[in-house]
C-alpha cells in the first residue's frame, strides 16, 4: 500500500478505537482520565494523517482516483463515528447526526455512480469547509464532554453560552454539509449526464 493510503487507513482504523476509549469509562465507570490522555493525542494525530496523505501523495506522485475515494471516505467513517458518540452522550441532536448521515450516504453514493462512469470525486472547497466544521464541532463538544467527565464545573452563565455555541456549531455543520452536496449536484450531475442513463 503507498504511503499517502496508509495515512488515510489510520482514519478508518482508528474510528472503532476512538469509540471504544470513548465509552469505556461508561461501560466500566473507571479509566475516565486514562481514556481521554489517550483519545486527545490519537484522534489529533488522526485528524493530521488527512494533512499527511494528501502532502505526501503530491510529493511522492502517488496522486490517484483510489486516493480520491479512500481519503474523503475515511473522514466520513471517523467524523461519523465521533459525532455517533457526541449523539448517544445527548451532546448531538439526533436530528442534525441523521441529517448529516443522509447527506454523507448520498455523497457515497454520487461517488460510486461516478466512479461506475469512469469519473472521480475529489474534495471541492465546500467539502473540505464542511470537514473543517465537523473537526471543529468535534473538539469543541468533545473538550465538554471531557470537562463533565473529569468533573469541571462552569458558571451557569458560562455553561449556557458554551451549549449556545456547540449547538450553532452543529447547525453549521449541517448547513455547510447540505451546501456543499448541493454543490457537487451542480458541478457533476451535468458531466455524470453524458456518461449514464439517468
Amino acid at each position: 500500500m503507498k504511503l499517502s493510503n496508509k495515512f488515510t487507513m489510520v482514519r478508518v482504523l482508528f474510528a472503532p478505537v476512538f469509540f471504544a476509549l470513548y465509552f469505556l469509562p461508561i461501560w466500566t465507570g473507571a479509566f475516565a482520565l486514562p481514556c481521554i490522555a489517550l483519545t486527545v493525542p490519537l484522534l489529533l494525530f488522526a485528524e493530521l494523517t488527512d494533512y499527511l496523505d494528501g502532502k505526501t501523495a503530491r510529493a511522492k506522485g502517488e496522486v490517484s482516483d483510489f486516493g480520491k475515494l479512500f481519503d474523503p471516505f475515511a473522514d466520513v467513517v471517523l467524523h461519523l463515528t465521533i459525532l455517533l458518540c457526541l449523539t448517544l452522550s445527548k451532546r448531538m441532536p439526533a436530528v442534525i447526526f441523521v441529517l448529516l448521515f443522509y447527506r454523507e450516504f448520498a455523497q457515497n453514493f454520487l461517488r460510486t455512480v461516478a466512479a461506475k462512469s469512469g469519473t472521480a470525486i475529489a474534495a471541492r472547497k465546500g467539502g473540505k469547509l464542511k470537514t473543517v466544521l465537523y473537526i471543529t464541532a468535534g473538539f469543541f463538544s468533545l473538550a465538554l464532554e471531557f470537562a463533565s467527565r473529569l468533573g469541571v464545573v462552569f458558571a451557569s452563565p458560562t455553561q449556557t453560552a458554551l451549549n449556545a455555541v456547540e449547538l450553532a456549531l452543529f447547525i453549521l455543520c449541517a448547513v455547510s454539509s447540505y451546501a456543499s452536496f448541493a454543490d457537487y449536484l451542480v458541478h457533476f450531475i451535468p458531466e455524470l449526464k453524458k456518461k449514464i442513463d439517468l
